[in-house]
């Protein structure tokens, strides 16, 4: 029996990359994302043709599409009834979804974009905590469930114009390492994933907000000196999803190329 995962923020980016790799891996998989635009943002998030394509690339039966708002436990739910219903339970939850938005300093920042920052990038991964974990634990013992979050670097480095931004991926690292705790001795684990200069619709904003010519600049920040593929991320949550890390809970594995060296 494949193992089954729940991806949010899957239409584009890094969770569109992890979607792919589990089902290549021979997961099944509920494809999540809003797949429509946040009016308190100034750029265009995913679309629901982007979902579907995902979906379709992926292949197979085991990958379906679920829309719902990542930070509404009542829609999340449903997504996870839903992995439930299918495929017969559920293995992993994995919170890709994210926003950006500042390039101002924080008192600056227009109220609206503060509080989308908040509710998607820390509000996302609390509410599918609260959401995923009970599914995961609804497995029987001995289970090996994971429940993932998908971090920034500016978790640990201070980016210009992102506090608001910094101090929502800080405070899922710190979620991360409560509940490795409050998961003791139940067979699932807690781990953050803090991506880098990763070529995505984030960071094409990014480089918007600091009045760059495109993404491109950011490689210069990072000693491998280029941007890293979505694919390379989401290698690295397939990898953790995975039955063989369970020794691995409470703490962030940065796939940044040493930005935040």
């Amino acid at each position: 029996m494949s193992r089954v995962a729940l991806v949010t923020g899957a239409a584009r980016g890094i969770g569109a990359a992890t979607v792919r790799g589990l089902a290549a891996s021979g997961w099944s998989v509920v494809a999540v994302d809003l797949a429509s635009d946040d009016p308190r943002l100034p750029y265009p998030l995913g679309t629901a043709d982007e979902l579907h394509a995902v979906v379709d690339s992926a292949g197979g039966e085991g990958v379906v599409a679920h829309v719902a708002d990542a930070t509404d436990p009542e829609a999340l739910g449903g997504a996870v009834s839903r992995a439930e219903e299918l495929f017969g339970g559920l293995d992993a939850v994995i919170a890709a979804a994210g926003v950006i938005a500042g390039g101002v300093p924080l008192w600056e920042m227009p109220e609206a974009q503060l509080r989308a920052v908040m509710e998607v990038d820390l509000g996302g991964p609390l509410t599918a905590a609260r959401v995923g974990i009970p599914a995961l634990l609804r497995r029987p013992m001995p289970r090996e469930g994971r429940f993932i979050a998908v971090i920034s670097a500016a978790a640990t480095r201070g980016l210009p114009g992102l506090a608001a931004y910094s101090a929502a991926k800080a405070g899922v690292a710190g979620l991360i390492r409560g509940l490795a705790v409050d998961l003791r001795a139940t067979g699932v684990t807690a781990v953050g994933v803090s991506p880098g200069s990763t070529a995505t619709a984030i960071l094409d904003e990014s480089a918007r907000l600091y009045g760059l010519e495109g993404a491109q600049a950011f490689a210069a920040q990072v000693p491998v000196e280029r941007l890293l593929a979505p694919e390379e991320v989401a290698a690295t949550l397939v990898w953790l999803a995975g039955p063989e890390t369970g020794g691995i809970t409470g703490t962030v594995i940065p796939v940044d190329g040493g930005l935040s060296l």
